[in-house]
């Protein structure tokens, strides 16, 4: 599985890769196996710069292959419908779709007991946050033992990222600020996104923001 990615909308810094992971960890997981491959829709949390960690549930096939195949997590990152008319000259454009996304490749290892625990922790503390009404395991050990042996928690061992940040770099600076500033007046909060992260890694003045 190749990504098409022209260079212009490459990106090999990988502080944009490790934001959009972050920012958007809910992932699409594909293992070339058997006749068809494997799809699987779950989050993905960035251990290190080389390991992911997620886990499947036990009656997903998907977790009986994985570990002996090579696998590409997909991150995708904002994305907004782009018109003609927010350039300056619309009759010579056509439609387009700004976005981002992010493709990892490597190979899964799967996890013990104790260790699976962690990674849904992991998952709680990352997605219920900190707060005293944040939900946490509160399960006696007969129940949290049956649970743990309904998943199949891994390590994704990343051997390969690769960017596509598909965000008007190819166009004028001009028509990038009004794509910029259309996408920022729409009613809805994937445009907003998309013009925040053009701000943030493809802005016409040269200001990106990697905060």
């Amino acid at each position: 599985m190749t990504l098409y990615v022209p260079p212009a909308f490459a990106v090999d810094d990988p502080q944009a890769l490790f934001a959009l992971i972050d920012a958007h960890p809910f992932a699409t997981l594909v293992t070339h196996a058997g006749p068809e491959p494997f799809v699987t829709h779950l989050p993905l949390l960035r251990e290190s710069e080389r390991t992911l960690l997620g886990h499947f549930a036990r009656g997903n096939p998907h977790a009986g292959s994985a570990p002996t195949d090579v696998s590409i997590a997909i991150f995708h990152g904002p994305h907004a419908y782009v018109s003609p008319r927010w350039y300056a000259e619309p009759v010579r454009a056509v439609p387009t779709w700004n976005f981002a996304a992010v493709h990892a490749r490597g190979t899964l290892q799967v996890l013990a007991r104790d260790d699976a625990e962690r990674v849904l922790e992991a998952l709680v503390a990352r997605f219920e946050g900190t707060g005293p009404s944040a939900w946490r395991f509160a399960m006696r050990d007969r129940e949290r033992d049956a649970m743990l042996r309904g998943i199949v928690a891994f390590r994704f061992r990343v051997e390969t990222l690769v960017g596509k940040f598909k965000l008007s770099q190819n166009r004028p600076d001009a028509d990038r600020r009004q794509v910029i500033a259309a996408l920022e007046a729409v009613p809805h909060a994937d445009g907003q996104a998309t013009a925040a992260w053009m701000r943030a890694w493809a802005s016409p003045d040269g200001d990106t923001d990697a905060t």
